[in-house]
């Protein structure tokens, strides 16, 4: 193992907050492997790169020679995490996160190795209690504590309903640092009232208190907003390798630095922009699909847009009947069916004034236009994008 000092150095490395540092440090000094905790809720059969930064820091950890725990929330995932929410999630069974779980684990385990990860259910703990033990746990935590959360504070004085069930999550997750003696426990910036919870539990049981090690929220393909499903950004683990590399070839050369950090622990590589960022799809693609997926799919994105042969190339093929003629609807309409990227109609009017929208050869730089391209006619979106009409 490395020492102390040099694993705290390669730990720290692309983290948003460590609290506390000189705790990390002295419990690396003792020798011994770290119990380190991150706790996942399947509340999706799938995952996308957002929730990776966590998975990969994991896996750092494992490498380091400590005890990767992951804590499947079959309990807290039919809650469902209030943290940064307006209003409350909808409500799971236990059988629906309980069949997302087996897909979630197969995602999971392409960045963490399975033979040194510890998989444990909060069911196992969370079933076994009785509501005498319920009520002793939720004395430890007083309303007041909950309501310093932003996302609940915001709801009470906006007079937006926040359940009972949902101040129990914290509590939860909490125990669930108690019940593995946790650590580290690693999570997104938005976790931190949460882990803290953990600690608070912890000290209450007497125990050493888990450090918080916080990772930034992956800014999604917009360079905007966080990475998520619900705003059209994101990159999912489990789409096929084309949609992978060519979603990545989207994202800015600001935000490509930031994608090298938290997904592959390292620095972006000496040259230029475009280079690097083919080499960072191709090997998200291996990551998922292995070396083979991710060289086909460089290949095909060469010959789509570096060799300009679209007409050859293998593309998505979308129907706009009943689309709006409009060039900036068939745009918008195109990168909803072909990618899964929802645009605005004011992006798209932006594309298409610049100069990225081709009907087939010909650049249409005028938002008005209505080309009614014929079946087999490549729309051309940007520089990394284009359909088929079918």
């Amino acid at each position: 193992m490395l020492s102390p000092e040099a694993q705290l150095e390669q730990l720290r490395r692309g983290a948003a907050q460590i609290t506390r540092e000189d705790e990390l440090l002295t419990k690396l000094r003792s020798g011994r492997p770290l119990n380190v905790k991150l706790g996942v809720d399947p509340t999706a059969p799938d995952i996308h790169l957002g929730f990776t930064v966590a998975l990969t820091k994991l896996r750092q950890f494992q490498d380091l020679g400590h005890q990767a725990i992951l804590i499947i929330g079959d309990f807290t995932a039919m809650i469902g995490d209030p943290s940064g929410r307006s209003k409350t999630r909808p409500a799971l069974t236990h059988d629906q996160v309980m069949t997302n779980a087996t897909t979630f684990k197969e995602q999971a385990f392409k960045i963490l190795d399975p033979t040194r990860t510890r998989v444990v259910f909060n069911g196992e703990w969370f079933e076994m209690m009785s509501f005498e033990q319920v009520m002793r746990l939720n004395s430890r935590v007083t309303l007041q504590q909950m309501l310093q959360r932003e996302d609940f504070r915001k709801r009470y004085d906006a007079g937006e309903p926040v359940h009972l069930h949902e101040i129990q999550y914290p509590i939860m997750q909490g125990w669930d640092s108690v019940m593995i003696k946790a650590d580290v426990e690693l999570g997104g910036t938005d976790q931190l009232f949460n882990i803290l919870v953990g600690r608070e539990l912890q000290r209450a049981e007497g125990m050493p208190e888990q450090v918080v090690f916080l990772n930034p929220l992956l800014v999604g393909l917009d360079g905007v907003q966080k990475m998520s499903k619900s705003y059209g950004n994101y990159v999912g683990v489990s789409e096929d390798p084309k949609t992978q590399f060519g979603k990545l070839m989207s994202i800015s050369d600001e935000t490509m630095a930031t994608y090298y950090t938290l997904l592959l622990s390292e620095d972006q590589p000496a040259g230029h922009p475009m280079d690097a960022k083919k080499a960072l799809a191709r090997r998200i693609v291996e990551r998922y699909h292995g070396p083979e997926a991710g060289q086909a799919a460089l290949e095909d994105f060469n010959t789509r847009f570096s060799k300009r042969d679209l007409e050859h190339a293998d593309l998505p093929v979308v129907d706009f009947a009943g689309v709006n003629p409009d060039l900036v609807s068939l745009v918008v309409h195109a990168y909803a069916q072909g990618f899964q990227i929802t645009k605005s109609r004011g992006d798209a009017r932006r594309l298409v004034e610049q100069g990225s929208v081709h009907v087939g050869p010909e650049k249409v730089t005028d938002p008005k236009a209505a080309p009614a391209p014929a079946a087999g006619t490549v729309l051309k979106l940007d520089k990394t994008r284009a359909v088929r009409v079918g």
